[in-house]
């Protein structure tokens, strides 16, 4: 089995050999995996219980409180599972792929996909925060009202940018939260996602605790087909950056078609990147891998580090 990883486009961490290690063990224990899904799921597992990523535990809290998870898992057989705005969920790749396997849906959402983890027996009310998310959130100058009103503080801080691509260099600053001190720079980006296979199926799987600070509710491009992830014989890809960005051009799906039209790995990466940077403003990063164990990663934002382990 081989297996690449990435912990998230953005900024630069704090801790890049602490994660960089993080990444190593994760795609190891992948990579002895039985299937691509299994090893997509066991790669993703570990970093969704790792703080050091924006996944699971330690995700990105929303503007009521609130940590909710969302994840999708795809196969070169097109088949999928995705589930968005689940809260008290750590392994939401364990969700997704019960919707991909035992349900005859594509998406599931918020408290019924949290019904759905707890009758498959996916741990459900788990506190996703941790003393540093607790830290931060107390800095924080918590919006009151209505989810109007919610709406109003969230575009102070980011701009309009979670509804439109800015067209000034102020837009662009407020989005990334440049004069913001509510923002988290550090841990706004840090999606985790794996691309495995065994020389002849091709699973991918994408999970998220979402964005700092966002509208409570908001659901980004993780479990958006195409956008986050995305898989067919060509090979699977796994996205990373701006949610709002990444999934009004579907960045994965755009990275994948290259591989079907022949770009080895590393290509195609660079090409999707390349032209996501033409399309709109926002960073984002894409890792992909074909049938054959090629692998590839690009970004355009300051950092995005993966791992690959095993063979085929």
């Amino acid at each position: 089995m081989r297996v690449i990883a990435h912990g998230g486009a953005g900024t630069p961490p704090e801790e890049p050999a602490d994660r960089q290690t993080a990444l190593e063990e994760a795609t190891a224990a992948g990579a002895a995996a039985a299937t691509p899904t299994d090893a997509v799921v066991v790669t993703l597992r570990a970093l969704e219980s790792d703080p050091q990523f924006n996944a699971g535990v330690g995700g990105a809290v929303q503007s009521d409180g609130h940590v909710r998870t969302d994840a999708g898992l795809m196969t070169d057989d097109r088949a999928v599972g995705a589930v968005a705005g689940m809260p008290g969920v750590e392994h939401a790749v364990d969700v997704a792929r019960v919707v991909k396997e035992r349900t005859p849906h594509v998406l599931v959402t918020g408290v019924h996909a949290v019904d759905l983890a707890a009758a498959a027996g996916v741990e459900a009310g788990v506190d996703l925060r941790t003393d540093e998310t607790d830290r931060r959130w107390a800095d924080v100058d918590a919006p009151d009202g209505d989810p109007l009103a919610h709406a109003d503080w969230v575009r102070e801080r980011f701009g309009d940018r979670l509804a439109a691509a800015p067209d000034t260099e102020a837009d662009s600053e407020a989005e990334t939260g440049a004069n913001d001190d509510d923002h988290d720079h550090n841990h706004d980006h840090d999606t985790v996602g794996a691309v495995a296979t065994d020389g002849d199926r091709v699973a991918t799987a994408t999970s998220t605790g979402g964005r700092w600070l966002a509208l409570a509710g908001r659901v980004g491009d993780v479990p958006q087909v195409g956008a986050g992830f995305y898989c067919t014989p060509a090979g699977g890809a796994s996205a990373t950056g701006a949610g709002e960005d990444i999934a009004r051009t579907t960045l994965s799906r755009r990275a994948v078609d290259r591989l079907a039209d022949g770009a080895d790995a590393q290509t195609a990466a660079e090409a999707a990147i390349e032209e996501f940077g033409g399309l709109v403003e926002g960073s984002a990063g894409v890792i992909l891998m074909t049938p054959d164990g090629d692998a590839g990663a690009a970004y355009n934002s300051e950092a995005m580090q993966t791992a690959v382990a095993g063979e085929v």
